[in-house]
């Protein structure tokens, strides 16, 4: 109940953000106008938001069956992992991406989907991809999925509505020079602080709860300072198109250059790994019969564009 009220209520200021912004473009009719198309971008966004964002990262969905064994190892370690935390299975994508990350999306637990880059795979060992992916499932578990895409759809509508404004002059009813640029200004900022607000705690959440899961708090420690070393050595193209989205990632896939940073929705990596390594305390790790998802078939690059096989 306390996170569906935290859903609504971040629904409720993004959408009255966007009729501010609305208003100060076309007056009484721009509110309006914007208010039918907040209301009808949280509708489609509830449904149709997963598919949204794992189209604009040319997600590719697998399975037990590819004839990657490191894929296929991927695959059943997310279904263990999701079995073992009473979840039902989620779908299981990768991401043709060589920054190592990953994020998970869906409107709830039913309708969820887990996502990798091929650049995580090839980084991580086995122990920690399946530490990654607990802590993706206890977005899932936790519901934090609905919320995470629905800001990251309206807050990009936000975003699209300001540079569409951009193109036209002030008149009457619309704001001028100055107020063009308090809206190119604030708007954008306005919604990053709510993505912020609701962005950092969860993430210290959900590596709690996901080195529950994976039993191995160590071992998402060390992929967060693994990750983290390389992502920001490695740009990610899709998410820089797509800012308002970066909050879904485990670790920030933005360069930082610019209007990034206004989007450095993470806390930071340091703080979440002394915070598991304290977590892990005396803890040993647990028993794996595995320590790679093995060399035979190198997982494809980011050149590697069509269907997996």
């Amino acid at each position: 109940m306390r996170s569906h009220l935290r859903t609504y209520l971040l629904l409720a200021a993004l959408t009255a953000l966007f009729m501010t912004v609305g208003a100060l473009l076309g007056g009484a009719s721009g509110m309006a106008i914007a208010f039918v198309i907040a209301l009808a971008i949280n509708l489609f966004g509830y449904w149709n938001g997963d598919r949204i964002v794992l189209s604009m990262y040319s997600a590719q969905a697998v399975d037990e069956t590819d004839e990657n064994p490191r894929i296929r190892n991927f695959v059943a370690d997310v279904h263990d992992l999701a079995d073992g935390a009473g979840l039902p299975r989620p779908r299981v994508h990768i991401i043709p991406q060589p920054q190592p990350n990953a994020f998970a999306t869906g409107r709830d637990p039913a309708h969820a989907a887990v996502c990798a880059t091929t650049g995580l795979l090839q980084l991580l060992d086995r122990r920690e991809v399946r530490a990654v992916m607990s802590h993706e499932l206890a977005h899932v578990k936790n519901r934090d999925t609905l919320t995470m895409t629905l800001t990251a759809t309206l807050a990009g509508a936000i975003s699209s509505l300001i540079n569409f404004a951009m193109f036209f002059g002030g008149g009457r009813d619309r704001p001028g020079l100055i107020g063009s640029l308090a809206l190119m200004i604030f708007a954008p900022l306005a919604a990053v602080l709510v993505q912020m607000a609701i962005s950092r705690g969860r993430e210290y959440a959900a590596d709690h709860d996901g080195a529950e899961i994976s039993g191995d708090p160590s071992a998402l420690a060390s992929a967060l300072e693994k990750i983290e070393a390389y992502a920001r050595q490695t740009p990610n193209p899709d998410a820089e198109r797509n800012p308002a989205s970066s909050h879904l990632f485990i670790i920030n896939p933005l360069a930082g250059h610019g209007t990034d940073n206004l989007f450095a929705t993470h806390p930071e990596t340091a703080n979440r790994i002394a915070a598991l390594m304290q977590l892990a305390g005396s803890r040993p790790p647990p028993a794996q019969g595995h320590r790679a998802y093995g060399r035979a078939t190198a997982v494809p690059t980011t050149e590697t564009r069509g269907p997996w096989g």
